[in-house]
């Protein structure tokens, strides 16, 4: 290859070679700066991106998951609220039967009990079909619902709740029918020991509905944890040290400098050239 030719300015080639690759890696950095990520893309780094994508994918149905746990502890601890007030009014309807069983009764004062046990009574029914959440009611004899919320980003696990049926005449309250009266001592006594076994078994399936709503709280704070660990994973993977990346486009912005200067030297020296034919 000739060493003097104004054809070939091997020089000013290389200069240029360099210059390029460094403004490439100047343009790297800066993308970095500006979007905060080490890995933007499946052309930075193929593996590191796929792996990332696929920890988002996983994040991201995470939060299906909250959605499913806050939904079902909502519905449950509808119910919960709804039995607490059951189990108020059996209490309050044994205290009635209770003093009308006494035989010593007048007649009016036995119709007044019966009409406050009766009002208890269906203030139970109405209780128990206000108890809905999201078209989902636990409460219910016939057609109550069972929690069943998502508890993996796989949707293979999930946490049930079992309903526990509190209409008049079935599942917890199926000894107590809902046309029950007072009308006699008698029929009174009767009924306390009714109320009595509708109590235990209220008092039973709010244990167990208290316990399905800890289960699912417990299980969305450890979503809510795990959600953020995975989060943090991602950003170890494809996340920039911007400090680093600060102190590197400082040093690649003077590169830069000093090669725009060699191209410029490199170009100049076929000029020198010239002063051959003078």
């Amino acid at each position: 290859m000739p060493f003097n030719s104004v054809n070939t300015n091997v020089g000013a080639m290389v200069a240029l070679q360099n210059l390029n690759a460094t403004n490439s890696e100047l343009a790297n950095t800066q993308s970095r700066i500006n979007t905060g990520k080490r890995v933007g893309s499946v052309k930075d780094n193929g593996a590191i991106w796929a792996i990332a994508q696929n920890q988002r994918a996983a994040s991201n149905s995470l939060n299906s998951v909250r959605e499913s746990l806050q939904r079902g502890q909502s519905t449950v601890d509808v119910a919960v609220s709804a039995g607490e007030t059951v189990s108020d009014l059996l209490i309050q309807m044994k205290e009635k039967a209770l003093a009308a069983s006494d035989t010593t009764l007048d007649a009016n004062s036995r119709t007044a009990l019966n009409d406050d046990f009766i009002s208890l009574r269906d203030q139970i029914s109405k209780a128990v079909a206000n108890a809905e959440f999201n078209g989902a009611n636990m409460l219910l004899g016939t057609g109550g619902s069972t929690v069943a919320a998502i508890a993996n980003a796989d949707g293979t696990s999930v946490i049930t709740v079992v309903a526990q049926p509190m209409d008049l005449g079935t599942g917890a309250l199926l000894t107590v029918s809902a046309t029950a009266t007072l009308g006699t001592a008698s029929e009174s006594s009767a009924m306390i020991l009714s109320l009595n076994t509708a109590i235990i078994a209220v008092s039973s399936a709010l244990s167990k509905l208290g316990t399905g709503s800890k289960s699912l709280a417990s299980h969305l704070v450890f979503v809510n944890k795990l959600q953020d660990t995975v989060d943090a994973g991602i950003g170890n993977l494809v996340d920039a040290d911007l400090a680093k990346e600060s102190a590197k486009l400082q040093a690649l912005q003077t590169k830069q400098q000093l090669g725009v200067q060699a191209l410029s030297i490199a170009n100049q020296s076929s000029s020198t050239l010239l002063s051959l034919f003078r």
